[in-house]
């Protein structure tokens, strides 16, 4: 996979658009993300449907078409910087089909942040756009809202994307070594879902692929990794960086899964990355040339982030 093109950083003032892709978003914690937003000297503005409800299906926020609007708009708007997911859940993938992949495209280089259900939209943006985007945190999720490390890297990675570019976790090596590659990845559930779609990617030649996941038992994900190794889509892995497993059962269970299905494709994979859906998430690049080091835990960028 190539070099993707980097978006610009942001600058004190910056318009920013808050979006509810997938699942519905509570009122009192999208004020407290935009507050901290806010609190950053930023301009965020919410999309009309963000606070939608869908009528017949609880799990997402507004209908497909309305999310979708939300979401061209948003990013078309020539005033806005950053397009920002107020959360995940469920549901960017039913309206991936519903927007203007050429409007989106001459609407330029823009920030997309989010992760979890968002996965879907970093692969779309990948594949179709060639846009490098920020699997990190979302306004109205909890974890933004509580936690000041969380606050602190996604900041000084739209601010401040040079003071990043070594991304350091207390990880640990499941498969010792060093790899170099571009970055790709996300929601491991999601992934596997958008295999065989007009957005997907079959491989990942000379790529560093990014998993977490939550809410998968430790059989679902064998059948989940298992679902990437026969699709292809593990050909020319050269590094493999695990995030967190939130309510994924024991983790030593989970821990041997991951060994049995991941250990014999002699690249290096490190486990315990710390992004994802555990606490203090830190922001991942994807799209990025970078090196991933097992031994020590660090992901370092060739360039920052945002240009």
């Amino acid at each position: 996979m190539t070099h993707l093109i980097r978006p610009p950083r942001l600058a004190p003032g910056a318009r920013v658009a808050v979006v509810a892709p997938s699942g519905p978003v509570i009122e009192e914690r999208l004020a407290a993300g935009l507050d901290i937003l806010r609190g950053w000297d930023l301009d965020p503005v919410v999309a009309p449907h963000v606070l939608d409800r869908h009528p017949e299906f609880p799990y997402l926020a507004g209908t497909d078409a309305d999310r979708a609007a939300d979401f061209q708009a948003a990013w078309c708007d020539p005033e806005v910087s950053a397009v920002l997911c107020a959360r995940g859940g469920y549901g960017a993938q039913r309206m991936m089909d519903l927007l203007d992949w050429e409007a989106l495209r001459a609407a330029g280089p823009k920030v997309l942040v989010g992760f979890s259900d968002i996965t879907a939209l970093h692969e779309a943006f990948a594949a179709r756009l060639g846009l490098v985007t920020l699997h990190g945190p979302m306004v109205a999720a909890a974890d933004f809202l509580k936690n000041t490390r969380t606050q602190d890297h996604l900041r000084a990675t739209l601010f401040e994307p040079e003071s990043v570019t070594t991304i350091t976790s207390s990880g640990t090596a499941l498969v010792p070594g060093r790899a170099r590659g571009v970055t790709s990845g996300g929601c491991l559930a999601l992934i596997a879902a958008e295999l065989g779609t007009p957005h997907a990617r079959s491989g990942e030649t000379g790529g560093l692929l990014l998993l977490e996941d939550i809410g998968e038992d430790a059989y679902r994900v064998d059948r989940l990794l298992t679902q990437l190794l026969r699709s292809g889509r593990l050909e020319g892995v050269t590094g493999i960086a695990l995030g967190s497993w939130e309510e994924c059962g024991p983790y030593e269970l989970l821990r041997a899964v991951l060994t049995d299905r991941l250990g014999g494709l002699g690249i290096p994979v490190v486990e315990r990355f710390g992004f994802g859906h555990g606490e203090g998430a830190l922001t991942m690049p994807l799209g990025v040339a970078a090196e991933l080091d097992a031994d020590t835990g660090t992901l370092t960028l060739e360039v920052p982030a945002l240009a």
